[in-house]
């Protein structure tokens, strides 16, 4: 076969393919800068310290984060066959989404954009 074949280049991307337990939400409505509070205070983490502080923090990035991350936990044991106690979150980040532009009136016939913005979160772990 040529090299760029595409069954070949298929192999090739699977060969390289991450196999450690991950979860990924799209289009969390939040920003990336209100998810990435919560994300740094977990990074690095095992999942049941990860899992006390997220179920703590009074923000509202940590109630959507704490669900992603008991997905990533059933994952981990469910498809890959690993241990709960062996566990912990070695990637966690947010990236950009689109945006929602709205428009908000004000004085004198203006009009004000408003930008509601959305994040894809990602949770990774890792056995220690």
């Amino acid at each position: 076969m040529a090299k760029g074949h595409r069954t070949q280049v298929k192999r090739e991307r699977n060969d390289q393919k991450d196999l450690r337990p991950s979860a990924k939400l799209s289009f969390a409505r939040m920003s990336v800068q209100k998810a990435c509070f919560v994300l740094d205070a977990i990074r690095g983490k095992d999942v049941n310290t990860a899992l006390a502080i997220v179920q703590y923090n009074p923000r509202y990035a940590s109630s959507v984060i704490e669900k992603l991350l008991r997905s990533a936990i059933a994952n981990a044991e469910n498809n890959n066959g690993l241990r709960r106690e062996n566990l912990y979150v070695a990637e966690c980040y947010a990236n950009q989404g689109p945006i929602m532009k709205r428009i908000q009136p004000r004085a004198q016939g203006r009009a004000y954009r408003i930008e509601k913005r959305m994040s894809h979160i990602t949770v990774v772990l890792d056995e220690k």
